[in-house]
């Protein structure tokens, strides 16, 4: 494989068999640390049927199912294909920031009290359940609508709903494309955590680096406390995902598509199939949208039992999702983005009005014992990137070697000593996502900014979290 640098940050090849070439993002020390199965899903991606442009590698690009984590793919309207391993199993997995009034200093005398009653309020974990009760026909309103039926029963503020991407509530959802086991799945969960690398995190602001931009975000000062919340669709879109990765198996047979990859399943963008693959992942997309809502209600509603303080939404962004875009150059496509974030320049009109005069806030969570940034989008990123970028830091570490190498209560010791307080639903949790199972976030964010497709406006650093 004859890999290529073709500027600082920027690597590509191209082989017999592609449709379009590989691009990769990444300094020179994180692309050594990349698996070599990741350039070889990413090659398999450049071979599906009427992809534009170039098979995307965030710098948090990991091995994942069909396509890698951190793999971002556009196909064409007519000659292009849709793809449940192009979306992941978490569909709309994402994270939003909150903004307080409150400075650490503040916060911190109470902060334990305040991570416990998160934690409380907030289920997490395997399994974990709603307090909340909804029936099968509120289920279907939630699927159709997102944020905007939590706001409506009282689980949010109407002012969050333009702070959302899609404003909390994609378009093209049918409830009847769902099947029963995902409704079944559903009906507990929403509201809840969940488990894995999902949190719920008290922060610091940091450093701000964009001053001007930060204040339009509400991110007014070094020691402000923010919050993060990071989840997804729970059972409900894993189930979506598993349904109809078996559907599109049967598909791209009947269709004659060629795949590198057994995981890679897909049909016609324009095939019955693609269809209700894609109005049901809207069905889950919108319900962790409403999941999200309604775990900020809770964060509000806990903080205020302990502090003065108003708490506003910044933005709320997706990380695992299939939609159609329009971009220059090639028109209308429909973006796979798989552990990546939209990151629109600014004068696009899915922009909030409020950001739309310097771009998107875009939201990048590290792991619990190191940064977050928050980023804006740059005209680069929308004539290479589709308009994505990076979702995270990135595993370097499986989950089992993690917890073979690591003990949960030496991890939370370590971060205790550090002034981070954690709740977690298993210690188990801990090991699993101890900091040096990921790469360096400070590295990853490096990597984009080199390359030009984005650029950092703050740091934030964790006070405590709650995890599943």
């Amino acid at each position: 494989m004859n890999i290529t640098q073709i500027r600082d940050g920027v690597w590509e090849f191209r082989e017999a068999g592609m449709n379009v070439p590989v691009r990769i993002y990444a300094t020179k020390k994180l692309f050594k640390t990349i698996e070599e199965g990741v350039f070889k899903q990413a090659k398999n991606v450049s071979m599906l049927p009427g992809i534009k442009k170039a098979s995307l590698v965030m710098p948090d690009g990991h091995y994942g199912y069909g396509f890698p984590i951190g793999g971002v793919a556009a196909f064409d309207m007519d000659e292009g294909i849709v793809s449940p391993g192009g979306v992941g199993y978490d569909i709309n997995c994402g994270v939003r920031l909150l903004t307080t009034d409150l400075n650490a200093s503040e916060v911190r005398p109470k902060l334990r009290n305040l991570i416990d009653n998160l934690f409380d309020n907030v289920p997490s974990g395997v399994g974990s359940k709603s307090k909340i009760r909804i029936s099968e026909s509120e289920l279907c309103d939630v699927f159709v609508e997102g944020a905007k039926w939590a706001v409506e029963n009282g689980y949010g503020e109407d002012a969050d709903l333009s702070c959302m991407e899609e404003n909390g509530s994609i378009s093209g959802a049918n409830p009847e494309k769902v099947g029963k086991r995902a409704m079944q799945r559903g009906r507990p969960q929403l509201g809840t955590l969940g488990s894995g690398n999902h949190f719920l995190e008290v922060q610091r602001v940091d450093k701000i680096f964009e001053p001007e931009i930060a204040k339009k975000f509400g991110i007014m000062r070094e020691g402000q406390v923010t919050v993060m919340v990071h989840c997804g669709s729970r059972g409900v879109g894993h189930q979506i995902a598993d349904d109809y990765i078996k559907i599109m198996l049967e598909a791209a047979r009947k269709y004659n598509i060629n795949l590198p990859d057994r995981e890679l399943a897909c049909a016609p963008v324009n095939s019955r199939e693609a269809k209700d693959y894609l109005s049901a992942m809207y069905c889950a997309v919108n319900y962790a949208f409403a999941n999200r809502e309604i775990i900020t209600d809770k964060v509000r509603e806990t903080f205020k039992k302990l502090y003065e303080t108003e708490i506003d939404l910044v933005y709320d962004v997706c990380h695992n999702i299939a939609k159609f875009e329009k971009h220059k150059d090639v028109g209308k496509v429909c973006v796979h983005r798989k552990g990546a974030t939209r990151a629109f320049a600014a004068g696009r009109e899915e922009i909030p009005e409020a950001y739309r005069g310097i771009g998107q806030p875009v939201i990048v969570p590290g792991d619990m014992g190191t940064a977050s940034y928050v980023l804006i989008g740059t005209e680069k990123g929308m004539e290479e990137t589709f308009g994505s970028v990076c979702h995270g830091a990135g595993r370097v570490m499986s989950r089992a070697a993690a917890k073979r190498k690591f003990q949960g209560d030496d991890v939370r010791r370590n971060l205790e000593a550090k002034g981070e307080f954690v709740r977690a639903a298993s210690p188990k949790v801990l090991a699993e996502e101890v900091s040096d199972a990921y790469k360096d976030i400070d590295e990853v964010i490096r990597s984009v900014e080199l390359a030009g497709i984005s650029k950092v406006v703050a740091k934030v650093t964790p006070m405590g979290v709650a995890k599943g």
